[in-house]
């Protein structure tokens, strides 16, 4: 059984740094694309960052590039995603996701991804 476990969140102020970690289990193999997406109450979630299986893909969203980066360790099969210069508007639940093992590349579509884990609250402010 796969289960993804996200760490990291908090509160923080504007324009401190945060690191989440996700870390998975229950898969022998790390060649899968992973992401990150966020939720705020009443919206969609939405896709913050991907990294291909073997990370040499990355994608952002608009809003977050320049200010967050992501990566994975496969041998600890953990991804993170370290966020800087945090903006009140980056206040939601993030929730770390992963591919199947037939897809190793990079995407920023919820619909790509099967398994979620419970997700972790960030909360910036002002």
């Amino acid at each position: 059984q796969v289960q993804l476990v996200e760490s990291g969140g908090g509160l923080v102020q504007a324009g401190d740094s945060l690191k989440l970690a996700c870390k998975t289990s229950g898969r022998t193999s790390s060649a899968y694309g992973m992401g990150w997406f966020r939720q705020v109450s009443g919206k969609e979630r939405g896709f913050v960052a991907s990294i291909s299986g073997g990370g040499a893909e990355v994608l952002y969203a608009d809003s977050v590039k320049g200010r967050f980066t992501i990566s994975r360790d496969s041998a600890r099969k953990t991804v993170s995603l370290e966020m800087n210069s945090l903006k009140p508007e980056d206040t939601a639940v993030y929730y770390c996701a992963s591919r199947s093992l037939l897809y190793s590349g990079a995407s920023n579509n919820t619909q790509s991804y099967v398994y979620w884990g419970q997700g972790t609250q960030v909360t910036v402010s002002s």
